[in-house]
């Protein structure tokens, strides 16, 4: 099996993340600060899932293909995870990334207990976060999904849910742990810098979420640590949106939000 230098190693970091969540938190720093110098915080609007277009079909193309490609780069990470041997030894690829990240359905009932639970962990405090940021003028208000009412709207809504489960677990969990502890970071800088990453790309929605979302990141990293399965992350973390978002688009209006 070759093994990449850590200067390879580093660079193939700064792509994953130059693709994916790292833009992302770059582009929300900017964010803050222009929502910062407008207006106090508290009267800015962040919205989670916009309409692409006023037809509806090819609002539909857009949301799809939005996330389509936004899975490109956990392509990548799977490639890059995946232990290849040389074609002359026995055994051809060594390691499955998806093994590797506990990316699977080896244990699907395990799974979807720990991921309930996790959501249940997470979902109540973070209304009451939310709460709290507002009440205090460090969040943005959240509307979690600005799309009109189509036939696709809550399919696309859940598709976008599973998408950003997919997508920030395994970069910044499962990837990040593993690239990080091959530069010889103890594992508590580790996790303390994937819990950073993600707070830092949630920074748009104010402080508030930057925190939740950093606490989240500790804890999700914590369980990835004892339990090498990015799977139950995945579940919670896309249950979470689900509920954000189908709720907010079925129900918002009619409690007065959005």
């Amino acid at each position: 099996m070759l093994v990449p230098s850590r200067r390879r190693l580093r660079l193939e970091v700064w792509i994953i993340l130059g693709l994916s969540l790292g833009q992302s938190a770059v582009y929300s720093v900017v964010q803050l600060l222009d929502k910062l110098t407008r207006a106090p915080l508290a009267q800015g609007t962040s919205t989670l899932n916009r309409s692409q277009s006023s037809r509806e079909y090819f609002d539909l193309t857009y949301q799809l293909l939005d996330i389509i490609f936004a899975l490109v780069p956990v392509v990548l990470v799977i490639y890059f995870l995946t232990e290849h041997r040389p074609a002359g030894l026995s055994g051809g690829t060594a390691t499955s990334a998806f093994r590797k990240l506990g990316f699977n359905f080896a244990r699907p009932g395990k799974d979807l207990l720990q991921g309930l639970g996790l959501f249940a962990l997470i979902g109540v405090p973070s209304l009451g976060l939310y709460a709290a940021g507002r009440a205090l003028g460090i969040t943005t208000a959240i509307i979690p999904s600005a799309l009109d009412s189509y036939w696709w709207t809550v399919p696309v809504l859940i598709l976008s849910a599973i998408r950003h489960g997919i997508v920030e677990e395994v970069i910044v969990v499962g990837y990040l742990l593993d690239r990080l502890g091959k530069f010889g970071w103890r594992m508590p800088l580790a996790i303390f810098a994937s819990s950073m990453l993600r707070g830092s790309y949630h920074l748009y929605q104010g402080f508030g979420p930057f925190i939740g979302n950093a606490v989240m990141g500790v804890i999700f990293a914590l369980i990835y640590t004892k339990t090498r399965r990015v799977m139950p992350l995945v579940i919670a973390h896309a249950l979470l949106d689900i509920v954000a978002f189908v709720g907010f688009s079925l129900f918002g209006k009619a409690i007065g939000l959005g």
